[in-house]
């Protein structure tokens, strides 16, 4: 089989390997579709540092992929479902979650059982969209952990996959309004196509923006937009501050975006101004079932996020388009027609 190995930074060669042996307790999956991920593009420019990505080992992480073979002790799967391989326990090691093997073309699933190691997916979901599923868990769950009531109104930053996929989560959970803030005009097209308010900070203040939309409430703190909740998706180290600084009393802010070194954070403004600071821990279960139902619903076009499909064999340069933020946004690796 053909394997894309991460060997370090700007060192990525697609090598073949042998097909892994299926055992009784296992699950052989043919992958049909991988997306890349930020930390994909992080690591192929910058190096592993910070992520769960190994040098020298297979890697990638955002699969939805077909059995192509079931053990004999294995119950609930034949051969041809659709399934997506959950990451913290499909290798039986939470540490591979970044790197078990999504731009391989088979993967091995030791001591499979539905629900646990793999998901089944619906028919009703395509292809292409059931590659984001982790993303979009990624995006979830950072939002559930905002606790969002109906009627609360939101600012999203980063307008990249798991941005989206926080806004689209956010209007499940009943949120009213949700503004998204990016750089790229490109990838706010993408957002407003969707239905979201948009912003781009680079020809307006985000606070301004965000007032215009939600309006101001006031306090101790001076005026503020009436934002109840933020998610910043986007990474610069400065953009937690920028938060800080323009968030009402009471707001929670989830930070998703993965940063490689520490961030300041103004405890003042933390403590006075009774804003929450939300670490998203990655994802769950439920947080899967409820992206899946999102997907199934057909609510949002979630294909219309998905710009690029390459061929495994021209992965390099898939993953230095999928770092071209002014004309890609969601970029896939493709194994067989759709």
């Amino acid at each position: 089989m053909k394997a894309a190995i991460y060997n370090g930074q700007l060192d990525i060669v697609v090598a073949e390997l042998d097909t892994p042996e299926c055992g009784p307790r296992d699950v052989l999956l043919r992958t049909l579709h991988a997306g890349i991920c930020g930390s994909d593009v992080k690591v192929y420019r910058h190096g592993p540092e910070g992520h769960q990505i190994l040098r020298g080992s297979e890697f990638g992480h955002e699969v939805v992929a077909e059995v192509a073979e079931v053990g004999s002790e294995v119950t609930g799967l034949r051969v041809g479902e659709r399934v997506y391989p959950y990451p913290l326990s499909v290798k039986g090691d939470p540490g591979r979650a970044g790197c078990f093997g999504g731009f391989s073309e088979f993967i091995l699933v030791p001591n499979c059982q539905v629900g646990e190691q793999v998901f089944k997916v619906s028919d009703k979901i395509s292809t292409p969209v059931a590659a984001m599923i982790e993303p979009f868990t990624v995006a979830h769950r950072a939002v559930r952990r905002t606790r969002p009531q109906a009627g609360e109104k939101a600012f999203v930053f980063g307008a990249g996959t798991i941005g989206i996929g926080a806004a689209v989560a956010l209007k499940s959970f009943g949120v009213s309004e949700v503004l998204v803030a990016d750089v790229s005009d490109f990838r706010l097209e993408k957002a407003a196509g969707l239905g979201f308010h948009t912003c781009n900070p680079e020809r307006q203040d985000p606070a301004q923006r965000a007032a215009e939309v939600f309006g101001e409430v006031h306090s101790l703190m001076g005026s503020a937009p009436d934002v109840d909740i933020y998610v910043e998706a986007a990474g610069p180290d400065a953009l937690i501050g920028t938060i800080q600084s323009m968030a009402k009393p009471g707001s929670r802010i989830a930070a998703v975006a993965v940063h490689s070194r520490p961030v300041p954070v103004n405890m003042l403004q933390l403590t006075y101004g009774e804003q929450e600071l939300i670490g998203p821990g990655g994802y769950r279960p439920e947080d899967v079932r409820d992206v899946m139902k999102i997907m199934e619903s057909g609510s949002f076009d979630l294909g219309s996020i998905i710009t690029h499909v390459y061929g495994i064999d021209r992965i390099v340069e898939a993953i230095e388009k999928a770092g071209d933020t002014g004309s890609a946004l969601h970029v896939a690796i493709g194994y067989r027609s759709i």
